[in-house]
């Protein structure tokens, strides 16, 4: 073995390393932001009684649940949105219904179970898989779909620090000038990566994986249906808040991104624990109880009820496609007794 090829293994061994290192490390801040998270709520819960939470259901207005399901329903239509752009960039042709169907169980069921890149992707694969698409095009796509996602996000919290520094400011205790600093380095990021795409065809390689990234329409229309996406699912949490709570929607938004940016970090199943404290502990309103049932009912309508109803959707289009498998082999049996 000569010098050179000595020096590479241990430049590999030592990248390993690094990479083992860095993965243990999230792990353990995963599991200090969700322990921390839980303690917490456990210590507000025990001063919560359960009969002023049933109070703060009952008092909750049927309009408001009405608002909140049309806006899960907004959410929910620009997240298949996620799945017709990427699946636009990969220059796949798949029907609108084929891709809602698939973008939207692989989300709810996701976003209830965690672990999204296994659960999601599985549910896209099983799905995708009878539309001639591939394994590599399914992660691909997934890919694509996360890169919407925070564009949405990033773009959400610029404008957020930069319309409402004062109040942000109250929540992450930073100054006006920092959170101003923060909100006009999203936009620059924001921007910059739009123009990056646009002035040449740009590629990431992820583990053997390369990908083409999106142009400028099509990266436009990313930041567009993530913007979308988010401030339609916080809107389903902020008409469920009870009536008198003194946070507007702009910082509401704000708000709802950073628990969802906490919720994601603890790698818990839809940020459960992380994301209600966060919630709780930014939200001025009259008591505790209300928050906490507006909550509960937040995981209700926007997490349980889609995925009830995609697991249903689901079971609907395999025994429709086994059914239709079913008949073609019996008209194809027919054919063949006849002659």
């Amino acid at each position: 073995m000569n010098f050179l090829e000595q020096v590479d293994k241990k430049a590999q061994a030592e990248a390993a390393r690094r990479r083992s290192m860095l993965h243990y490390a999230s792990i353990i801040v995963s599991l200090a932001i969700f322990s921390f998270a839980i303690f917490m709520l456990s210590r507000l819960l025990t001063q919560v009684h359960i009969k002023d939470v049933q109070a703060a259901f009952r008092a909750t207005e049927p309009y408001q649940i009405f608002f909140a399901l049309i806006s899960t329903s907004v959410s929910y239509l620009a997240l298949t949105g996620y799945d017709a752009v990427a699946m636009r960039q990969l220059k796949l042709r798949v029907p609108y219904r084929i891709v809602a169907l698939g973008s939207f169980s692989a989300y709810a069921i996701s976003f209830v179970l965690g672990f999204p890149l296994i659960t999601g992707g599985t549910v896209r694969y099983w799905i995708y898989s009878r539309a001639k698409v591939s394994a590599g095009k399914v992660a691909s796509l997934t890919l694509v779909a996360s890169v919407t996602f925070w564009l949405g996000m990033v773009l959400i919290i610029g404008v957020a620090l930069l319309l409402q520094p004062a109040e942000i400011g109250a929540i992450d205790h930073l100054s006006i000038l920092v959170n101003q600093s923060i909100g006009m380095a999203a936009m620059i990021s924001i921007g910059s990566y739009l123009t990056w795409v646009s002035l040449a065809k740009r590629h990431v390689t992820i583990k053997s994986l390369r990908l083409e990234l999106p142009g400028f329409w099509l990266t436009l229309a990313q930041i567009c249906l993530g913007v979308l996406d988010l401030s339609s699912a916080a809107a389903t949490l902020y008409f469920l808040l009870p009536i008198g709570h003194e946070t507007n929607y702009i910082l509401f938004i704000a708000i709802y991104v950073f628990a969802c940016l906490l919720g994601i970090a603890s790698n818990a199943p839809g940020g459960i624990g992380v994301f209600e404290i966060t919630i709780l502990g930014a939200v001025t309103a009259p008591a505790p109880e209300a928050v906490l049932a507006s909550l509960l009912l937040f995981r209700v309508i926007y997490y349980f009820l889609p995925f009830l109803l995609a697991l249903a959707v689901i079971g609907a289009h395999e025994a429709v496609t086994r059914w239709k498998s079913l008949r073609e082999a019996m008209i194809r049996q027919n054919d063949g007794d006849e002659e």
